[in-house]
């Protein structure tokens, strides 16, 4: 089995589309207006952008937290809690072995909350 899709609540579609093709680095795959829908594709699985999607927590894999958040933060969009590690994996059961899981978690541009997740190797010195 594999997610197919996610839906994110969105207000204004334009507004909407502009900050996902920023935070993702990419452009919208499909709209269709009407009826108000908008696509990504992250690796397979579609993003899908809708005006009557319930709200949703999204957690996207970046390369380094804390540089993904300065980058975020000099392009003025809010930190809604700051990058820190949230746990160190002594087995591959929910993540890479000997690495450290790193969250922040962002608001996009429809009020939505966006975590951003990275891992780095443990410091054994922690």
């Amino acid at each position: 089995m594999e997610i197919v899709q996610i839906a994110q609540r969105i207000e204004n579609m334009d507004r909407a589309i502009a900050f996902y093709e920023d935070l993702l680095g990419q452009k919208v795959a499909a709209r269709f207006d009407p009826p108000g829908l908008a696509f990504f594709m992250i690796e397979g699985t579609r993003l899908l952008l809708d005006d009557s999607a319930p709200s949703g927590l999204l957690y996207l894999a970046v390369d380094d937290v804390e540089f993904s958040v300065a980058a975020l933060r000099k392009r003025g969009v809010v930190i809604d809690t700051e990058p820190h590690v949230i746990f160190q994996h002594e087995d591959d059961t929910l993540g890479p072995t000997g690495t450290d899981e790193w969250m922040a978690f962002i608001t996009d541009s429809e009020g939505n909350t966006v975590g951003l997740v990275s891992y780095a190797t443990s410091d054994p010195n922690d």
